[in-house]
């Protein structure tokens, strides 16, 4: 069955796309990309979106303006990775706009944009979306949901190895090995914290608006870290509480970034004040704050023998130096070595979450969400002919 996946992340930067074919056992199917591509946000819509995950205040009516757009412009990137028509069932994430994980005292919540009927009857095909909903109404996190992704498309090696999405979150999954007393051990994986928010949305404010990220991690590389800094923010409540566990731009946005900067600013060096060198080491420093929370998981934990990386921070080389020096021992490779281009990840996910849909098979693991059970997850809309 070919089956178009849809996927826009934290970052909101734009769409991945990617039609692929499933097929055989559901637990571990015959997969196949035949295409993909990524189509950026209109730059207005983009700063929107970001507005509203900021929670910055929308009229009712402006936030249904925006359902449209979003939902307009994930048909126009399914068109442009398959312009023949040949997916016979979309899978489609939408755009959050807030993340509540659960608490002790109620239920999760999680809000992705998207008109799904609009969408289905626009690409005359049935859509499955929403489908954080289920989990979090098990009382998991709804999040996140790759994680059985990778366990059912990727192979197991001779020890743990570890899946590391750098998106606008970081987050984990571990699979565990192949043979040995541990083959039977769960799925496990969590949000670690930032990986791109805070690096976007301060080179963003550093270039008034110029630039949406940091190629490959260059300005950063020009700056100095400040370790000592990163050993304080390491204290911080979220990167200590326990998996499972799911976060955003709720928690690491632009208040966040805001007193980082100041702390960073309080801590530059004396005659050290220059403009261009306080934002050089700020960069450096947030950029190395990623890796070293994702590190500090690692060393908590299982420790996997290799670290696969995947999403848009994948290209960000003074990210992936920080992380090959503090995931000490630790093999990083990237995940376009096991078949799978970085940006695809994600929208590949969710193109088998469609699938599974479909042949009513559970999408969620409760080891990695701390749902009560696994579930079906998404709404499927079908077009009216």
């Amino acid at each position: 069955m070919k089956v178009l996946g849809l996927m826009s992340g934290t970052s909101a930067d734009g769409i991945d796309a990617v039609l692929a074919s499933f097929e055989g056992p559901r637990d571990h199917p015959r997969w196949r990309v035949l295409h993909s591509t990524s189509t950026p946000y209109p730059e207005q819509l983009r700063s929107q979106l970001v507005a509203v995950g900021q929670g910055e205040p929308h009229t009712a009516a402006a936030l249904l303006d925006l359902a449209e757009a979003v939902t307009i412009e994930q048909a126009r990137t399914a068109r442009s990775c398959d312009p023949a028509g040949e997916a016979e069932l979309v899978g489609c994430h939408g755009q959050t706009l807030w993340h509540r994980p659960p608490t002790p005292e109620g239920r999760g919540a999680s809000w992705q944009l998207l008109q799904g009927p609009l969408l289905a009857q626009l690409l005359h095909t049935p859509v499955v979306f929403d489908l954080r909903a289920h989990d979090l109404a098990l009382g998991g996190h709804g999040a996140p949901l790759v994680p059985a992704a990778d366990a059912a498309l990727l192979p197991r090696i001779g020890g743990w190895r570890a899946v590391l999405n750098l998106g606008g979150i970081a987050n984990l999954t571990l699979l565990p090995p192949a043979s040995g007393p541990e083959r039977q051990a769960p799925v496990t994986g969590w949000d670690c914290g930032p990986a791109n928010t805070l690096i976007d949305l301060a080179v963003a404010q550093f270039s008034d608006g110029r630039l949406g990220y940091d190629r490959d991690g260059a300005w950063a590389a020009r700056g100095k870290v400040q370790n000592a800094l990163i050993a304080r923010w390491l204290q911080d409540d979220y990167f200590h509480l326990p998996p499972p566990k799911s976060t955003g731009r709720e928690l690491f946005g632009q208040e966040d970034l805001r007193r980082r900067l100041q702390e960073l600013a309080l801590a530059a060096e004396p005659g050290n004040s220059g403009l261009a060198t306080q934002q050089a080491d700020a960069l450096a420093t947030l950029t190395a704050f990623s890796a070293a929370v994702v590190a500090q998981d690692l060393e908590r934990g299982t420790r996997p023998v290799e670290l696969v990386l995947a999403g848009g921070g994948a290209h960000n080389g003074t990210l992936v130096r920080e992380l090959r020096q503090r995931c000490r021992g630790v093999m990083v490779r990237p995940l376009s070595e096991l078949g799978v281009e970085p940006a695809q990840r994600e929208a590949l996910g969710f193109a088998l979450l469609a699938w599974w849909h479909h042949h009513r098979h559970p999408g969620s693991l409760p080891s990695v969400t701390g749902a009560s059970r696994s579930a079906v997850l998404g709404v499927r809309a079908t077009p009216t002919t």
